[in-house]
C-alpha cells in the first residue's frame, strides 16, 4: 500500500516538497496537498503588484493546475492538527497519514501594534498589496515612515526595498519632491549578518534622500494625530505609515502540541518534531535560518531526501545547511544578491553581489524555473 503524505500549506516549501516526491515515487506515493488559497504568489512579485507593473493575475499561479503523479490538491481550511495520531481536521474532511509535514509558514498579528489596522498600511500580505496600490495615487505627499514591528519576519531586505521601490515609483510619477521617506528598523543596521549588504543598501539610501533609522521600535500608531510611538518612549510624525506586521504561526499551529516558545522546534539537520513522522519546514519553524522562501524550499528539499531514504534505504541524507540566496531590489531594475550561510560557521554571513541589470534578470529566471517546476506553467 502507498506511503500516505500529509503535506500543510502550499508555498516554497509545500511545492518543492511534494514535487520532489511525485518526481522520485510517481503514483506509487500518496501525496495530499492542504492549502486554504487559491493559488501561489512568490512573495517579491507582490511588489510588481503593489507598483502596477504586473497584475495579480500574471504573477498568480493556480493551485487547480498542480497535476503531478501521486498528488491531489485540495483547498480546505485547516481546523486542527493532531500531532501524535497524524491526524488532520479541515472543513472538507479528516486526513490521517503516515508522514506530516506542516509547511503553513507564519501569519500576522496586526492586533499586536495598536493603531495598525485603523490606520497605517502594509504589504506583506496580498490584500495589504492591493490596498496600498489603490492608496498611493491619492497620496498627496507629505512623510511616509517604513516600519518593522517586530522580529523574526519574513525577507529582512523587504523593508528596504519598500523603501527604494518607493523612490522610484514617485520619481516615475514626479512626485518625489513632495514626500520624504524613512525607514525604521530594530535592528543596527538593514541586514544584520550582512555588512556588505547593508552598505550597499544604506549608499543607495544616501543616493535617494531615504532616512535609515536603526534600533527604532514602533510599538503603536496614533491615526487621530498621525504619531508612531516608539519603544524607548520617543515619538515619529508621519503622513503615510507603512509597517511590517509582527509574526506568529497561524492559529491552528498555536492550538496543536507542536509550538514551543511561539513557534516549532525542530532537529536543526533534519527538520523533524518531536513527534515521530512529524517534520516542519519553513517559517513556521523556530530552526534558526532566515524566513524567506528559498530556505523553505531548501528545507524541503532535506525533508524529501529524508522520506526517500526512509521508504528506500541507502545512506543518511546531508542535513539542511542553513543557507540560501536573497535577491533585493534596488529600483530601476536592478537586484543585488546576498549568498546567506547560517549555520557552518560561528555566526550567520550573507556576501553581497553588487545590483546589476544581469542579477535582475537573474532574479525572473528563479521565478519562471520554480512556476514551470511547481505547476508546469511555459515561461
Amino acid at each position: 500500500m502507498p506511503t500516505n503524505v500529509l503535506v500543510l500549506g502550499a508555498g516554497f516549501g509545500g511545492l518543492e516538497l511534494t514535487t520532489r516526491l511525485s518526481e522520485e515515487f510517481g503514483s506509487d506515493i500518496n501525496v495530499t496537498l492542504i492549502d486554504k488559497g487559491e493559488g501561489f504568489v512568490f512573495g517579491f512579485a507582490k511588489f510588481d503588484v503593489l507598483f502596477g507593473w504586473k497584475t495579480l493575475d500574471q504573477v498568480r499561479a493556480l493551485y487547480k493546475d498542480i497535476l503531478k503523479p501521486g498528488v491531489v490538491f485540495k483547498r480546505e481550511n485547516i481546523l486542527s492538527i493532531d500531532p501524535v495520531a497524524k491526524r488532520v481536521v479541515t472543513d472538507g474532511g479528516t486526513y490521517e497519514a503516515d508522514i506530516l509535514v506542516v509547511a503553513l509558514g507564519a501569519e500576522y498579528d496586526f492586533a499586536a501594534t495598536p493603531g495598525l489596522s485603523e490606520g497605517g498600511h502594509e504589504f506583506y500580505s496580498l490584500n495589504g498589496c492591493l490596498e496600498l496600490r489603490d492608496f498611493l495615487p491619492t497620496f498627496k505627499g507629505g512623510r511616509i515612515l517604513v516600519s518593522v514591528l517586530g522580529e523574526p519576519y519574513k525577507c529582512p531586505p523587504a523593508p528596504c526595498e519598500m523603501g527604494m521601490l518607493l523612490h522610484q515609483w514617485f520619481s516615475e510619477h514626479n512626485q518625489r519632491q513632495d514626500v520624504s521617506i524613512t525607514v525604521a528598523s530594530p535592528f543596527p543596521r538593514p541586514i544584520p549578518p550582512s555588512p556588505d549588504g547593508s552598505k550597499a543598501i544604506l549608499e543607495r539610501f544616501a543616493e535617494c534622500d531615504i532616512e535609515f533609522l536603526p534600533q527604532t521600535l514602533v510599538t503603536s500608531i496614533d491615526p487621530a494625530t498621525r504619531t508612531a510611538h516608539l519603544a524607548d518612549g520617543g515619538t515619529l510624525p508621519y503622513d503615510l505609515f507603512i509597517g511590517v506586521p509582527k509574526h506568529r504561526v497561524p492559529d491552528v499551529v498555536a492550538n496543536s502540541p507542536l509550538v514551543e516558545g511561539g513557534w516549532i522546534p525542530v532537529g536543526r539537520g533534519n527538520l523533524l518534531t518531536r513527534f515521530p513522522n512529524v517534520y516542519a519546514v519553513g517559517d513556521v519553524t523556530s530552526v534558526g535560518s532566515p524566513k524567506a522562501g528559498v530556505f523553505s524550499e531548501n528545507a524541503a528539499i532535506v525533508v524529501a531526501n529524508e522520506i526517500i531514504q526512509g521508504l528506500r534505504g541507502g545512506a543518511d541524507p546531508a542535513p539542511f545547511a542553513g543557507n540560501g540566496t536573497c535577491y533585493i531590489e534596488f529600483g530601476n531594475d536592478t537586484v543585488a544578491k546576498l549568498e546567506a550561510d547560517f549555520f557552518s560557521g560561528p555566526s550567520p554571513v550573507a556576501p553581497l553581489r553588487e545590483a546589476s541589470a544581469a542579477m535582475a534578470e537573474e532574479k525572473k529566471e528563479f521565478a519562471i524555473t520554480r512556476r514551470q517546476r511547481w505547476f508546469g506553467y511555459e515561461a
